[in-house]
């Protein structure tokens, strides 16, 4: 009895936040640790079925830069970065397509299908989702800024119940294969939906006073703090590209971002549908 009175309660707990973002857009950046550990991946399925079947509609673009380097490595090609990013040449795009839209794609799509929703792969090639021009820095090679995302693809989507699986691939109005940050790309595609809520899973439980201390986690900021995080160097690494994809989130509509741990059994459900949540809020 005692068990089933913890379910209950836990229900309970969430049903006001199922009221609240029932038919409303989450979108979620899907990385880290959380897509190749196995048990780990289910429970993310789990989770993401879950809230498209309480009304939540959740939108994902996932990375893949360690399945990238990885391939690259077997194929004995050398990576090589700039400032964080992949030096993206020709034959180096065409492993980014090939991992990314091939391999990853697939696998999330067919681990959501087997827990019941009706997920569907994408990359920003198909319908011009995603339309980007090459950097400004020419060094970086096939690397893109978006330009523009065609929202009414994943909009008509979402109407017929769909989960849309985006890998960050661009193209350019030449019709080539732009390798875009999948953190900008979570932004802007959040953005473009006016989605109520931005998530990026990471390997990390937030944003940390100290980066070498989980327990320092800062659980809420404001743009200005994060700001003013950025220009004293306190954000460091792979947290910088996120902090600033929330900035730009933010900016363009998007109500909330969270940054939590993929690795937290259920991380989602727990950050959407508890009081407490879990992570860092990052807010206007």
């Amino acid at each position: 009895m005692g068990k089933a009175m913890n379910r209950a309660q836990i229900l309970v707990e969430a049903l006001p936040y199922i009221r609240e973002f029932s038919g409303k857009t989450v979108v979620i950046k899907y990385g880290g640790k959380a897509m190749v550990d196995k048990n780990l991946k289910r429970r993310i399925a789990e989770d993401i079925v879950l809230m498209r079947y309480v009304g939540i509609k959740p939108v994902i673009i996932h990375g893949g830069g360690k399945a990238i380097t990885s391939m690259m490595k077997k194929l004995n090609k050398e990576p090589k970065f700039i400032k964080g990013n992949r030096v993206t040449d020709k034959g180096t795009m065409e492993i980014v397509e090939m991992v990314l839209v091939g391999k990853i794609n697939k696998e999330i799509v067919s681990l959501l299908n087997q827990f019941g929703g009706k997920a569907i792969g994408l990359e920003g090639k198909d319908g011009q989702l995603i339309t980007a021009r090459k950097c400004k820095d020419k060094s970086l090679g096939l690397v893109g800024e978006i330009e523009q995302i065609n929202s009414a693809l994943i909009d008509l989507l979402e109407r017929e119940g769909f989960i849309s699986v985006i890998a960050p691939i661009g193209v350019s109005s030449k019709g080539e294969s732009l390798n875009i940050n999948a953190d900008t790309a979570a932004a802007e595609i959040a953005a473009a939906l006016k989605a109520e809520k931005l998530i990026f899973l990471t390997d990390v439980e937030g944003i940390l006073k100290d980066p070498s201390d989980e327990k320092s986690l800062i659980p809420g900021l404001a743009i200005k703090q994060t700001e003013n995080m950025l220009e004293k160097g306190e954000i460091q690494k792979g947290m910088i590209a996120k902090v600033k994809a929330c900035q730009i989130a933010l900016r363009k509509g998007v109500n909330k971002v969270h940054i939590i741990s993929g690795k937290r059994s259920h991380s989602l459900l727990l950050e959407i549908f508890t009081d407490k949540g879990i992570g860092t809020q990052v807010i206007k």
